[in-house]
Formats: structure tokens, sequence, C-alpha cells
């Protein structure tokens, strides 16, 4: 099984990152690609784990040296997603698992083609709004610039090979891990599948011949 990104997207405040700390928790096979953003941090987070907090000056450089798979201007600030971070994780036999807004989505494919893409809805406007306003990080001017960006966002969901809403954690969780199950089977994601198939035929042939020389010696 070769291993793939998985991209979820959704409008800020739905709990796309939350689904995929989740899932890592649960999952060995899955990891994390931490991307770069020029946003400061929040008392929760640490950087280099939940986020690789650069300046504006250094990350406009790394964008003019290409090592961005994809990046956007989100809510005035800058997130990318660096293609050695991806490959990392594709190297250690992980799926990469990333949690970037549609823009980026957009981009990052035209990279990385075997892709899966997930958009995850709010169950209503009102749960998002609650949301967005229990963390405590925004005004509301900037409540409004995220709620516009929801409302273009939603419009993108066409893109998705697959979506669904996080109106209860544990059963997005469960969903997304079975789209990665599903995906990891198909026929153009297993290793070898047309040797590994030529090799049991070719046994069944040898079975075949022996069992049919044993039914000719005993008539």
């Amino acid at each position: 099984m070769r291993p793939f990104p998985v991209v979820l997207s959704a409008p800020s405040g739905v709990g796309k990152t939350t689904i995929a700390r989740e899932l890592m928790a649960r999952r060995s096979d899955v990891g994390y690609s931490v991307s770069c953003t020029t946003r400061a941090p929040r008392s929760t987070e640490t950087n280099s784990a939940d986020y690789h907090f650069i300046s504006d000056d250094e990350f406009i450089a790394r964008t003019a040296r290409g090592e961005f798979a994809e990046w956007a201007m989100v809510h005035g600030k800058r997130y990318g997603t660096l293609r050695s971070e991806v490959q990392r994780v594709l190297d250690a036999g992980q799926h990469v698992l990333m949690d970037i807004d549609v823009q980026g989505a957009r981009q990052f494919v035209l990279s990385f083609p075997e892709s899966v893409l997930v958009f995850v809805l709010p169950p209503s406007v009102e749960a998002l709004v609650d949301r967005l306003r229990s963390r405590n990080t925004e005004t509301d001017a900037q409540l409004a610039e995220r709620l516009r960006n929801a409302h273009a966002e939603l419009q993108e969901f066409g893109r998705y090979k697959y979506v669904l809403v996080n109106d209860n954690l544990d059963a997005a969780v469960e969903t997304v891990s079975a789209i990665i199950d599903a995906e990891s089977v198909k026929q153009d994601r297993v290793h070898a599948l047309d040797e590994q198939v030529s090799q049991l035929i070719a046994r069944l042939d040898e079975q075949i011949a022996q069992y049919n020389a044993i039914s000719a010696a005993g008539t």
C-alpha cells in the first residue's frame, strides 16, 4: 500500500484540526504535516508542533524558493505547507493528514494529485458561530470576516470527493478513518498489485495441473 495525503478542509471553527488530532491519536499509520504560518500562536499552541510560526520575510523567501506545495493568505495571515514536510511523512510510510483551506487544497493537488480531499461541514450556522465565539480569540469584526470567508468556502464543497457533517466528533473521526481504509485498497494504491495477482494465478495454474494429474492417474 502506498501512503497518500488526506486533506481536510472546512470553514474556520468547524473542527477539522480536532478531527486530525483524534485521527493521529487512533491510527499509527497517519502522520501530520506541520504547516507554516505568519500569525501569532494561540495560548494553547506550540511552535513546530501545531505550526511553524515564522515571520513574513521568511515566508516570502521560502515561497520564492518554491518550498511550499501550497500557500494562501487567510484572514490577513500567510499559511503554507512545505513540500519537505509532506515527503517526510510519506517516506515514513504514513498517510499525510493535513487541514488546509480550500485555496490551499486547490494548489496542493497539483503537486500531490494522489491526495484524498475531504470537506467538513458544520451542523448549522448557529453551531459555527457558537464555536467561533467560544474561542474568545477574535473581535466582532474578525468574526464577521471569518463568516464571510465561510460563505465563500462552503461553495467549494463540489471540488471534494468526500463531504461529512461534524455534528459528533467521534462519528466524524470514524468516518474519515473509514475513508482512509477504503482509499487504501483501491487498485491504483496497492503496491505491485499486478505482480501479486500474476503470482496467485501462476500458483493456481500449478495446483490445477497437479490435481488434474492426480485425477488422471486415478482413472
